[in-house]
C-alpha cells in the first residue's frame, strides 16, 4: 500500500532521495540539462511538494506541482530504486494531477530527459503529449518538453 500526501521536502529521508534524483540525472546529462528546483525552491507558496510512503512509513517517492497561474509545473518526481516496478511514480502523479485541478490548473507541464525512458513511458501512459519548450527553458537536444490536460 502506497500513500501519497504533501509534506515538506526537507526530511533527512527525502533530502537523501532528492540527491540521489540529482546524482542521476547528473550521470545521465550535462548541468545546463539539469533543472532541478533546490530545495528552498520546494518550501515556498505555490509549491506543493508530494511524498509517497509504503505501508511501513518510509519515504518511496516524490513529486511536486509548482503553479504558474492556469497551469502548473510536474517537478523532482523521483522513486527510490528499490520501490520501483509498483506503481509508486504513477501514484504520485496521479496525486500531484488531483492536486492541481483541486488549485484551479488546467495544463501540466514537465521537462524530462531524452534518456529517461521509465519516465517518459510513464508521462506517455498517463496522457502527456510532447510540445515546445515552455516559459523558463529554452530548446535543449538533451530535454522532452510535455503537457497534459487536466482541468
Amino acid at each position: 500500500m502506497i500513500v501519497v500526501d504533501v509534506e515538506d521536502p526537507d526530511q533527512p529521508e527525502v533530502r537523501r532521495m532528492l540527491a540521489a534524483g540529482e546524482a542521476n540525472s547528473a550521470a545521465l546529462y550535462p548541468a545546463e540539462s539539469n533543472h532541478h528546483l533546490p530545495l528552498d525552491a520546494l518550501r515556498v507558496d505555490g509549491v506543493f511538494f508530494h511524498v509517497a510512503r509504503d505501508a511501513g512509513g518510509r519515504a518511496v517517492g516524490t513529486g511536486a506541482i509548482v503553479l504558474k497561474g492556469g497551469w502548473a509545473e510536474v517537478k523532482r518526481m523521483w522513486t527510490d530504486p528499490t520501490a520501483r516496478g509498483r506503481g509508486v511514480a504513477a501514484q504520485v502523479l496521479l496525486a500531484l494531477e488531483a492536486a492541481a485541478r483541486t488549485r484551479g490548473v488546467e495544463v501540466l507541464r514537465l521537462e524530462t530527459g531524452v534518456r529517461s525512458d521509465a519516465a517518459l513511458a510513464l508521462y506517455r501512459r498517463a496522457g502527456f503529449v510532447e510540445i515546445d519548450a515552455f516559459e523558463g527553458y529554452a530548446p535543449d537536444p538533451l530535454s522532452v518538453f510535455m503537457e497534459k490536460r487536466v482541468g
